[in-house]
């Protein structure tokens, strides 16, 4: 006779929320099971449509895409306010809100405790009258072609359900890798959502491994260390608000990521950061809007988690509707600001000092000692003996690199004006092109002294990163190419995809690899000629000289000498690591 875990009775006879329906037409595979199992694609589809029947005056189900394998992508609209279009929202003045589940597929936590959060919503059974401030879009499946790639053990560090979906698309794309370069038919249709709606808090929902401790929940949010200095309150006042709410329900929430500095070693402690803007609470700060990581913990079992991720949801929707209104006037306020950042710092990218602090972290006793398998130290943890843990922890966060932005905006040339003008618009920045061309013309280009391209691959690119300035120089440049203003809302989202050193720049993601190849060359013999008629000019028989006394490496290697002279001949390619994007300080007419 199989046995009902005595956590799963506890949930079900101390939590009405969790109670059983008597009707089940609304409820999941997950919540029939007692949340040991998750349902399948077809599931969503047919609970999408139940509710848009069962609440007409509340919920839309609508396609928003289509994946690679043919599925459609599902949404759910929803608000009691009437507002079912981003106009009837803009007109009522309602913040919108998008909760996301399965983006990692496997880490379906979301879809399961969102339709049932949803439908008691719905019913007043939480979050009352939270409905009739807002709109919710729900997607309970993005990664959804991962989602029927269904096994299990396909989170083998995850505890429940019996079987989940895969980690990534079926282009073998993780998704939460393309917020900024947006390869996947799946991220083009998230953002022409997030472009349609403007939403004011977007909610991503995941299961994060890791080691095995009590804390149960992560919760990020920013702008909070990051993004417009104002916007920081309300990303604060949202973390904070979900947090002590959690709390409240018997959670151990945390306000950053659980993962140890050095892996499987506790006593390494932790190191917060401010996430690039490839992830989704990366991205939308830079959009001056507030994004939320929810990480329950895998070591805990499946019904603990829904309940968590349930708890959250239930907590935003009461946070949005008292606080939305604001929210969303300060992230409009924050637009305004945003377009007056040309000529000052703006903050690429985030680091921890070495500031450190002790925190008490509730973890359980463990051993490190070899393992007999592997011949690695390895961490065993006693999950019958609680410990509180004394760890080191760095969270002060400061700017990595500040650039200050152009003082008008960007120009892209017209050899790369399709492309680039296509990734624009999949995020909404505002471009104009230009119809005549504008001769010699006072720019900024970026020259690379290093261009350091990686290994291997990330995501299907091969990145690349960037040493070196901007400097005054005069280029002529040509029509058809493409202006891209600094004064606009998302000023900071243009840096990110047009500043060569920002870290998920186009340029960063090897879009512009080519620049930085050597694709003319000159034999050694011509070079050697070469080299010998260059020193019978006194300044370049001096220079080569004093090169060769002051850089031993250089005076060691053949190719570097050679390409002393080669550098100075009228052959070389003056876009040999020249990023061919310019800025400029006055606006074309």
């Amino acid at each position: 006779m199989t046995r009902t875990p005595l956590l799963l009775v506890a949930l079900l006879t101390a939590l009405p929320a969790f109670a059983a329906p008597s009707d089940t037409t609304l409820t999941t595979v997950s919540e029939r099971s007692g949340f040991v199992k998750t349902g399948r694609y077809d599931e969503v589809i047919a609970l999408c449509d139940a509710f848009a029947a069962r609440y007409p005056d509340a919920v839309r189900c609508q396609d928003f895409g289509t994946t690679p394998e043919g599925r459609p992508m599902k949404v759910l609209v929803v608000s009691k306010a009437g507002a079912f279009t981003p106009e009837e929202a803009i007109a009522k003045g309602l913040p919108v809100m998008l909760i996301q589940g399965g983006i990692h597929a496997g880490e379906i936590d979301g879809k399961d405790a969102g339709f049932l959060a949803l439908r008691q919503a719905l019913d007043g059974e939480t979050a009352v009258g939270a409905l009739e401030k807002q709109v919710l879009l729900f997607v309970p499946v993005f990664n959804v072609d991962g989602h029927e790639r269904f096994a299990a053990w396909n989170r083998p560090n995850q505890r429940g359900p019996e079987e989940m979906g895969w980690r990534t698309t079926a282009q073998n794309y993780n998704l939460n890798r393309d917020y900024v370069k947006a390869d996947t038919p799946e991220m083009q249709a998230m953002l022409r959502l997030v472009n349609a709606w403007d939403p004011l808090a977007y909610v991503d929902l995941h299961v994060t491994d890791g080691a095995k401790f009590e804390h149960d929940v992560s919760i990020q949010v920013e702008p909070v260390h990051s993004g417009d200095d104002n916007l920081r309150k309300a990303g604060t006042a949202l973390r904070d608000g979900v947090i002590a709410y959690l709390a409240e329900q018997g959670s151990l929430p945390l306000p950053f990521y659980p993962s140890f500095v050095v892996n499987d070693d506790p006593s390494s402690g932790f190191e917060d950061g401010v996430a690039t803007p490839r992830f989704s609470h990366g991205y939308f700060q830079l959009r001056n809007r507030l994004a939320m990581l929810v990480e329950t913990h895998s070591w805990r079992d499946y019904p603990h988690r829904v309940k968590v991720t349930h708890d959250t949801i239930v907590s935003l929707l009461d946070l949005v509707a008292q606080h939305g209104a604001q929210w969303r006037q300060d992230a409009l306020a924050a637009d305004v600001r945003a377009q007056l950042l040309g000529g000052k710092p703006v903050a690429l990218d985030y680091k921890a000092t070495d500031k450190v602090r002790t925190i008490d972290f509730r973890g359980y006793e463990y051993t490190r000692t070899p393992s007999e398998v592997s011949g690695a130290l390895m961490t065993r943890y006693d999950e019958t003996r609680p410990q509180v843990w004394q760890l080191p922890m760095r969270d002060e966060l400061v700017p990595a690199h500040v650039v200050a932005a152009p003082k008008a905006g960007y120009i892209v040339p017209a050899a790369h004006a399709a492309w680039v003008g296509a990734k624009l618009d999949q995020h909404g920045v505002t471009y104009r092109l230009l119809d005549k061309p504008m001769g010699k013309t006072a720019v900024q280009a970026f020259r690379a002294d290093k261009a350091t391209l990686a290994a291997q691959s990330v995501e299907g690119h091969q990145r690349a990163t960037l040493e070196g300035e901007w400097n005054d120089e005069k280029q002529d440049i040509g029509a058809g190419a493409l202006f891209v203003p600094i004064a606009q809302p998302k000023a900071r989202l243009v840096m990110a995809l047009l500043e060569p050193q920002a870290p998920d720049a186009l340029v960063a993601w090897g879009e512009f690899n080519n620049y930085f190849e050597r694709k003319e060359y000159m034999e050694d013999y011509v070079a050697e000629e070469v080299a010998r008629e260059m020193l019978k000019n006194p300044k370049v028989k001096a220079a080569f000289e004093q090169r060769l006394k002051d850089d031993q490496a250089f005076a060691d290697s053949p190719q570097q000498r050679l390409e002393f002279f080669a550098r100075r001949h009228s052959s070389w390619d003056d876009q040999y690591r020249r990023y061919p994007v310019v800025r400029v300080n006055r606006a074309p007419r």
